[in-house]
């Protein structure tokens, strides 16, 4: 507990030192940093043996820091993909560029386009339902609904996703207010919100499909990259399409 607390405070303090510098090529290296870890996590969760794609997309990761992440995105995907079917490889290396490199790209085209402040509205949406949704879950889980919110995950509850996903809406429509109105806000933190719990979701799915409990132990405490930005991996790419569709005034 007391490994996972300091963690935690490091983390948290790391973030907010960047955040305060708020530079564009900082900012860039540090997802860059975050991307080729979790790549590394994922290869694994994917039970890749090809090395050749990791290192390709890790070094697209370094270049996104300099050119368009949108761009890099694109063309990770798109190489990955004409690779499999030139050499008639393993389907499964085209996971690693849909999960988690395209995500963290649009992340990273998230932050150019809306700046610090839109990460800053993503990471409370994605916090408060994360940790509401533990809170809720622990206190009222299986009072009201006695079914599992999922067999992936049999400790996530109805009532802690709901209240989640509920003090995640609320919370982040009011941060969201610097990009829009509050109705407009409120849709948005919702979609995000449910968006991240699914993310979440699908990260203990691949954990599963393993047979391990956390895909990685670079965290102290924590376990790994992907296990502390899965749900912001669903979210991220949806919050960057509805600002991107709606247009932030």
């Amino acid at each position: 507990m007391k490994e996972r607390l300091i963690t935690s405070i490091v983390l948290v303090v790391f973030l907010l030192i960047v955040g305060l510098i708020n530079n564009m090529y900082l900012t860039n290296l540090v997802i860059a940093i975050i991307t080729i870890a979790a790549l590394y996590e994922a290869k694994n969760l994917f039970s890749i043996k090809d090395e050749r794609v990791f290192y390709f997309l890790s070094i697209l990761s370094v270049l996104a820091i300099f050119i368009s992440p949108l761009l890099i995105a694109v063309i990770g995907v798109i190489s990955v993909s004409g690779y499999v079917a030139y050499y008639q490889k393993d389907i499964n290396l085209i996971s690693l560029a849909l999960y988690p490199f395209l995500p963290l790209m649009i992340l990273e085209e998230l932050y150019l386009i809306g700046g610090m402040s839109s990460l800053l509205w993503l990471i409370v949406i994605v916090a408060i339902t994360d940790s509401m949704a533990y809170v809720i879950g622990k206190n009222f889980g299986n009072k009201f609904i006695k079914e599992k919110f999922s067999i992936t995950s049999p400790n996530k509850t109805y009532e802690g996703v709901i209240g989640g996903v509920v003090s995640g809406s609320i919370i982040g429509s009011i941060v969201g207010l610097m990009f829009f109105n509050f109705l407009d806000a409120f849709i948005i933190s919702f979609c995000v919100s449910l968006a991240s719990v699914f993310g979440d979701l699908f990260e203990s799915f691949l954990k599963r499909r393993v047979g391990v409990k956390d895909s990685g132990n670079i965290l102290p405490g924590h376990g790994g990259i992907l296990d502390r930005i899965d749900g912001y991996l669903f979210a991220a790419p949806l919050l960057w399409a509805m600002i991107v569709s709606l247009g932030h005034q």
